[in-house]
């Protein structure tokens, strides 16, 4: 098993207290700040809402929720693996999504000096927060690492959220930090087959996570 180098800094990252405003996730920064959560923004990108009711639609309500919630549970459990793996703290005992985790071990390996996992971060000026699965050197390059399960091969095109979420953690780290971070790196764990690994520059797509955010922040107005 690879040992992990985990990488001694000074920067400071306070907890932040989860809440639920009309249904949706926000993040309890300061007193008088409460920020979107930005995977709840990214969540309701109306292609990824017109897929998922068309999906539901398809299966039936409650097929989509059995699938769900499975999903949900297999998905934490795989984050759970890695969490342990990186730490240099494998635990077996998750037997759920052990198989997924398994072929994610050779691109996990690309992983090294660790600066944070599951690191609580927020952006005044894009005016949203979040937790970002990684910040660490892929393949020698500082990035952005989020984690992700899905039960069928991906395409590119279909991640759009993954890199607008990736990207708002790249930009939350460098304001919290002073420290920027152009690289993005998407791992998703698929169902009996290998694992993915799409790498993207942050700087393309900061234009579109803010118009993404300005556009949510407008239909929160609206009440729409």
């Amino acid at each position: 098993m690879k040992i992990f180098t985990h990488v001694e800094h000074t920067y400071e990252f306070k907890k932040l207290k989860t809440i639920n405003i009309e249904g949706k996730r926000y993040y309890d920064v300061e007193e008088d700040l409460k920020l979107p959560s930005i995977t709840s923004i990214t969540g309701s990108l109306p292609d990824k809402l017109k897929s998922l009711r068309e999906w539901r639609e398809r299966v039936g309500a409650k097929e989509a929720s059995k699938i769900s919630v499975q999903a949900s549970r297999r998905g934490t459990k795989v984050h759970e693996l890695i969490e342990n793996y990186l730490n240099n703290d494998l635990d077996d005992k998750f037997v759920l999504g052990k198989d997924m985790f398994d072929t994610m071990i050779p691109v996990l390996d690309r992983i090294d000096n660790i600066y944070e996992q599951e690191v609580p971060l927020w952006s005044r000026e894009l005016g949203v927060a979040g937790r970002c699965d990684c910040i660490a050197e892929y393949n020698g390059v500082l990035s952005v690492i989020d984690f992700k399960t899905s039960k069928k091969l991906k395409r590119e095109s279909w991640i759009k959220d993954y890199y607008l979420q990736a990207c708002a953690y790249s930009k939350m780290w460098e304001e919290r930090t002073g420290e920027a971070i152009d690289q993005l790196v998407i791992l998703i764990a698929v169902d009996n087959n290998d694992p993915q690994v799409f790498i993207a520059d942050s700087n393309e797509w900061y234009d579109e996570l803010k118009c993404v955010i300005d556009e949510n922040r407008q239909r929160v107005r609206q009440g729409t």
